[in-house]
């Protein structure tokens, strides 16, 4: 490492840096560079905040966190296509044909969303920073496997810039990027991001054919037909040997994230808890009032059902477009958990409601924000004393 370090201080860096041929790639440079070795800048004046994680360790526990879904998607992936055409393959002949069509997702998603990275922080001469490594690997995960590859690079662009940049970068964003591209290709591309056959990827050799009976419908769209007696087993939904989204199905890997994030204090406890706490709550009220199918089935449903699980671990807790404050949290998360079942059971017509309560919210987080924080000052002014003036001799 020490003779490569030399390489490419001695020999490439000069080449970008200021009066260089390539200066104006320097912050391209500096990305891979930094990607590659810890920056050497120092603290020159007195810091506020001392703390052992920055960015790059942050983005990489959550990274970290998304292997147990990414892994078990890939495996998923295939077991669903040898399960629609009939053939018995070991755990192996599935995850190899699952990673062959889900590599090239995350590698697209990778290189156009990097790309409009690079050129935005080439024109405003600022560092590239690494929010995209999650961004970029959250959008593979939360898509049908089917998605045209070129649909994943205009909705990545889309996201990127639309949902990032135009705020002003990495950290200034009021939406979640990821989920911003989901929501584009939902409504742009409706076709593709719904339906029974969007799930499986089933490319048929020739005298190939589907089982007889058998279904691409995902869990959420046989509630939302009222035929609850066709849903898999809550074995089968929790660990996730069901169709959907490639990293959404198993709220067992799920869970092996959470831990991770949780561990590290990357993930807020609070969120995710308060998102479980409303949705509990607006299940059990269905519950009581039902008055179809839907509403009757158990609460605890809802949890593994859909993006329920992952939108709970991996978008809700956004650092950058969830509420900041401790008391925001709470409320934030438990709107969230409400909003999802509510445009479930209510509105059939987007039976995975998780991502759009997500995105809703995030636009009135910096609202509930603002109010916990006046509510806290009214609180605090309150406890004051005020003091006489004493009189003047």
């Amino acid at each position: 490492m020490k003779a490569l370090h030399n390489l490419i201080e001695k020999k490439v860096k000069p080449h970008f840096e200021q009066d260089g041929k390539l200066s104006k790639f320097y912050r391209t440079f500096e990305a891979f560079e930094t990607f590659l070795f810890v920056k050497g800048d120092v603290t020159t004046r007195g810091s506020h905040i001392r703390d052992a994680i920055d960015m790059k360790r942050t983005m990489f526990h959550v990274i970290i966190a998304l292997i147990p879904t990414l892994l078990f998607g890939m495996w998923n992936v295939g077991y669903q296509h040898f399960q629609a055409i009939g053939v018995d393959a070991d755990i192996f002949e599935a995850f190899w044909f699952g990673l062959l069509r889900v590599l090239p997702l995350i590698i697209v998603s990778y290189a156009s969303g990097l790309a409009i990275e690079f050129v935005f922080a080439t024109i405003r001469n600022h560092e590239v920073n690494e929010g995209f490594l999650v961004s970029g690997l959250l959008i593979p995960l939360i898509i049908p496997v089917t998605t045209p590859l070129w649909m994943v690079a205009v909705a990545t662009v889309f996201a990127v810039i639309i949902g990032k940049e135009v705020f002003g970068g990495t950290g200034m964003n009021i939406l979640n990027p990821a989920l911003l591209a989901r929501a584009f290709l939902f409504f742009a591309y409706p076709a593709h991001m719904s339906g029974d056959d969007v799930w499986i990827y089933t490319t048929l050799q020739e005298g190939q054919q589907l089982v007889d009976g058998f279904s691409g419908a995902t869990p959420l769209a046989v509630l939302a037909t009222g035929e609850v007696q066709s849903l898999p087993s809550v074995f089968e939904m929790f660990i996730g040997t069901i169709p959907g989204s490639i990293g959404e199905t198993s709220t067992l890997a799920v869970l092996l994230g959470a831990f991770v994030l949780i561990a590290t204090g990357v993930g807020s406890l609070r969120i995710m808890l308060s998102v479980v706490a409303g949705g509990l709550f607006m299940g059990l009220l269905f519950n009581l009032f039902a008055v179809n199918e839907f509403m009757e089935i158990p609460v605890y449903y809802h949890f593994i059902l859909g993006g329920f699980a992952f939108g709970t671990v991996y978008m809700a807790t956004d650092p950058v477009s969830a509420s900041q404050t401790g008391t925001g949290k709470y409320i934030y998360g438990f709107l969230i958990g409400v909003i999802t079942l509510l445009i479930r059971v209510v509105n059939p017509a987007f039976p995975e409601g998780m991502m759009l309560a997500i995105l809703f919210m995030n636009v009135f987080a910096p609202l509930i924000d603002h109010y916990v924080v006046r509510a806290n000052i009214k609180r605090r002014l309150k406890r004051v004393t005020p003091v006489e003036a004493e009189p003047q001799s």
